[in-house]
């Protein structure tokens, strides 16, 4: 007779429910394929193409221009981080609607039925949009910056200089598309939704500094869009430590409570 095999088996494959690693894998690649064929991403996708590669070939086009190369040896990275500061609203709004357009359509709940493990949904949720946006905007920052490059002759693309470019350009993407997937989830309304995401990140940051009054211009330099800004092109006043408390800070407490807003509410 054979020894009984007494190695302990795991509770998943004990119970016969799958583990949560393979729950999760499931749910983000059906986030992923849900993502890619949904008309309205390609349409995000579109407009930050054309916002972010425009902004850094007319930069170019500008420099090339001009008088006589007063910026010559200029990086051309910043022809990405000024397209970012812009463009990076058609990314969130295409993170934002991965989250809202199934509670503003009721399919959030055939969505719960097929996956619900509510924690694992979360972070499939989380995790496609915001990997999908931060690569898209960092390739296409990747892509102005080569084009401001070729256009204007005095502009200068060193390998360091542009990997630091697109790491900053990375963190305020990633930065702020998490804070617009924490929002969707706490919010549950695409308008909504999105008028805290474009307060937050575009409207009240030069809103509140351009006042003239003191105290406003100190809560603007509390916001996200603040360190974005400062992240990208060096403005406002701030150090390195502040921007990074706030790129993290605001996206970590914007999950935190879309998380108990997913795990605590109904799907209504």
């Amino acid at each position: 007779m054979s020894a009984v095999d007494a190695r302990p088996v795991p509770a998943a494959a004990a119970t016969g429910r799958p583990g949560t690693g393979a729950v999760l894998a499931r749910a983000a690649g059906a986030e992923w394929l849900r993502l890619r064929t949904v008309r309205t991403t390609w349409w995000c996708l579109l407009a930050a193409a054309v916002t972010i590669v425009g902004i850094g070939v007319t930069a170019a086009i500008d420099e090339a221009s001009g008088p006589a190369d007063p910026l010559a040896g200029l990086p051309a990275t910043f022809a990405g981080e000024f397209g970012v500061l812009l463009g990076q609203f058609a990314l969130l709004v295409l993170a934002l609607l991965a989250v809202t357009q199934e509670y503003a359509s009721g399919g959030i709940g055939p969505t719960l039925q097929w996956t619900p493990r509510r924690g694992v949904l979360f972070a499939a949720r989380v995790a496609v949009p915001v990997v999908v946006a931060t690569a898209a905007g960092v390739l296409l920052a990747l892509g102005a910056d080569v084009a401001a490059w070729g256009i204007a002759a005095d502009l200068t693309l060193p390998a360091g200089d542009l990997a630091d470019s697109l790491g900053r350009v990375a963190a305020v993407l990633a930065s702020g598309s998490a804070l617009a997937v924490g929002l969707g989830f706490l919010l549950r309304s695409i308008a909504g939704a999105l008028a805290a995401v474009f307060l937050l990140q575009l409207i009240l940051p030069f809103l509140l500094q351009g006042i003239g009054v003191e105290w406003m211009r100190d809560l603007a330099e509390l916001l996200p869009g603040s360190a974005a800004i400062w992240t990208l092109i060096g403005e406002p006043d701030m150090t390195a430590g502040q921007a990074t408390a706030l790129l993290v800070g605001w996206p970590v407490a914007a999950l935190a409570a879309g998380g108990w807003s997913l795990l605590r509410r109904d799907a209504g």
